[in-house]
């Protein structure tokens, strides 16, 4: 579905950000991305999606493919029409319009009366809170709302492939494990996601296959279940090391995580 090759990105054409990432997600699958704040995480999505430009930054090298076709260089709303579709961090939802009018905004590039009324009830059956609020204004939602919104927008356009960025981020932990179950049910009724998330045990847990980054760079990638065992992600990404001991991977030195990935 979704091919990264040795992709390199530079910004304001000093900063080289991306060193070299690749990565793969395939068709049906959850792939997730896991790195900690100032990874490269975000910087990938925005070459994916086509969103460098506004942020002064520019594809030196590699290629994009999806679908079969090569996107490197796509302007944004080819690949939206492409199905590629984002749920930026931070939800970003149109405060002042109801959710009726954020999900039509999102149905934008998609034609016919029927595949936008097919669209609107996935989103109400997967978000029954939506369905209750539907008339509400955006700006008064729950931050559990707002993202549920947010996540419904871009089902609006039927993608192919839906990217997550952070979709958990200041939720509470029970609005997190509902939206971990949303994005399972969305990957079984045939979306590909690409999951770009710091909770790394939310991540795996769902995922078929994950990858780690660092400084721009891929350190580590295997399937899911296989990542959720390894004692280095364990201990520098689910804060577990030795018998239940608890240590943040912040207070571990850099060098020696690399070191011990990449030994």
């Amino acid at each position: 579905m979704l091919r990264v090759e040795n992709l390199e990105v530079v910004y304001n054409d000093v900063v080289l950000v991306l060193r070299g990432v690749s990565l793969e997600v395939p068709d049906g699958k959850i792939v997730a991305l896991l790195g900690a704040n100032g990874a490269g995480k975000t910087t990938t999505l925005r070459a994916i999606t086509g969103l460098l430009d506004i942020h002064e930054g520019e594809i030196t090298k590699g290629s994009i493919h999806f679908d079969g076709d090569e996107i490197t260089h796509l302007d944004p709303a080819v690949r939206v029409k492409k199905g590629i579709s984002q749920v930026m961090e931070g939800r970003r939802v149109f405060a002042e319009m109801t959710v009726d009018e954020n999900l039509k905004a999102g149905a934008y590039v998609n034609s016919g009366s029927d595949a936008v009324e097919a669209a609107y009830e996935r989103v109400m059956d997967l978000f029954p809170r939506l369905k209750e609020r539907r008339k509400a204004v955006a700006g008064y939602l729950s931050g559990g709302e707002q993202q549920m919104l947010a996540i419904g927008r871009a089902l609006m356009q039927q993608p192919k492939l839906l990217i997550l960025d952070e979709p958990s981020l200041g939720l509470a932990p029970l609005l997190v494990q509902q939206v971990r179950d949303v994005i399972v049910e969305i990957n079984e009724q045939g979306t590909s996601v690409l999951l770009i998330e710091q909770n790394a045990n939310m991540a795996l847990s769902i995922a078929h296959h994950g990858y780690i980054m660092e400084t721009g760079k891929m350190v580590m990638d295997g399937p899911a279940e296989k990542l959720l065992r390894d004692e280095d992600v364990q201990e520098f990404y689910l804060g577990l090391r030795g018998e239940g001991e608890r240590k943040s991977f912040r207070d571990v030195k850099h060098y020696k995580r690399r070191k011990r990935w990449l030994s």
